[in-house]
C-alpha cells in the first residue's frame, strides 16, 4: 500500500530511541521527512545522519521539550527550514516513578511538564502549520492511564491528559481537517523499559512474567509494530479516522488474562 507519504514534513519528539526512533525509520523508508525534536545533539544527528545513510530524508531541531520557548524555537526552525509541517508525534516521555505515598507535589508537577505539558506546547506551535496541511496528530500513550501500575501517579495521570487531549483536539480541529489520534502502549522493548526491567532482582524471571500474560504470542510489542500504526494514521489512507484510542499491545490492557 503507498501511503502517500512522500516529501511529508513530520515532527517526532524523542526520535532518537525506543519507539520515537523507530516512528522516524519508518517514515524515511516511506519517503516522508521525520524531523526528530530532542535536547541531546549527538543522539539526534546520529539518529539523522544513518537515516541518510540510506538515501533516505531527515533532519533534526534541538529542544528541552519542558521548556515553552525552546519549543517554539524548535518549531521556527522547522518551518523555516522546510517550510511546513504535515504532521507531529508526540512521543516523548519517560515513567519517572512519582507516586502518591513516596513522591511529593513539587515532583508530581515535574513529572506532567515532562510527560504532558509538552504534548500542548508542541501542538499549540505546530497548529498553524498544521491547519494549512490539513496534517495529522498521533499522541503515543501509555496503559498506565486505564490499568494503573502503581507508585507511578505522575506518569499515570499525564497519560490519562495524553487520552484526553486527542479527544478534545479531535473535537476542535474537525473544522480544519485536522485528524488527531493516538496509539497506547503497553509492553514494548525499550531501552528505558530495559532500564526498568533491570531495576529488578530478577530481571529475567520478571520479563517472563509479564511476556506470559500478553495473550498474542506472549512476546512484547515491537517498536515496528507500534511506528507501523503511528504510520498509518499519519497517513492519507486513514482519512476518516480521528478521536481513537488504538491499542498495540498484543491484547494486554483489554483481553482476559486468564487465556494465557
Amino acid at each position: 500500500m503507498d501511503l502517500k507519504l512522500k516529501d511529508k514534513v513530520i515532527i517526532v519528539t524523542g526520535g532518537s530511541k525506543g519507539i520515537g526512533n523507530g516512528i522516524c525509520n519508518l517514515l524515511a523508508s516511506e519517503g516522508a521527512i521525520p524531523i526528530i525534536v530532542g535536547r541531546n545533539k549527538i543522539d539526534v544527528q546520529n539518529v539523522v545522519k544513518a537515516i541518510k545513510d540510506k538515501k533516505q530524508k531527515a533532519s533534526y531541531a534541538l529542544a528541552e521539550l519542558t521548556d515553552p520557548e525552546q519549543c517554539k524555537n524548535a518549531i521556527k526552525k522547522i518551518i523555516e527550514e522546510q517550510g511546513k509541517i504535515d504532521g507531529l508525534v508526540n512521543n516523548a516521555g519517560i515513567n519517572d516513578g512519582v507516586g502518591l505515598e513516596d513522591g511529593n507535589i513539587e515532583h508530581f508537577i515535574r513529572s506532567l511538564n515532562r510527560n504532558l505539558t509538552h504534548y500542548y506546547t508542541m501542538a499549540h506551535f505546530a497548529l498553524p502549520e498544521l491547519k494549512k496541511s490539513k496534517g495529522s496528530i498521533v499522541n503515543i500513550g501509555s496503559k498506565t492511564a486505564e490499568t494503573g501500575q502503581g507508585k507511578t501517579s505522575g506518569y499515570a495521570a499525564a497519560n490519562g491528559g495524553r487520552n484526553a487531549l486527542t479527544r478534545e483536539w479531535a473535537v476542535e480541529l474537525l473544522p480544519h481537517g485536522i485528524r488527531v489520534n493516538a496509539v497506547i502502549v503497553a509492553e514494548c522493548y525499550t531501552p528505558l523499559y530495559d532500564k526498568w526491567i533491570k531495576a529488578f532482582e530478577n530481571p529475567k524471571e520478571k520479563l517472563k512474567e509479564i511476556t506470559q500474560k500478553i495473550p498474542l504470542e506472549n512476546r512484547m510489542t515491537t517498536k515496528e509494530e507500534i511506528a507501523n500504526m503511528v504510520t498509518f494514521l499519519l497517513s492519507p489512507q486513514s482519512s476518516h479516522t480521528t478521536g481513537q484510542l488504538i491499542h498495540i499491545d498484543g491484547g494486554y490492557t483489554h483481553l482476559d488474562r486468564a487465556l494465557t
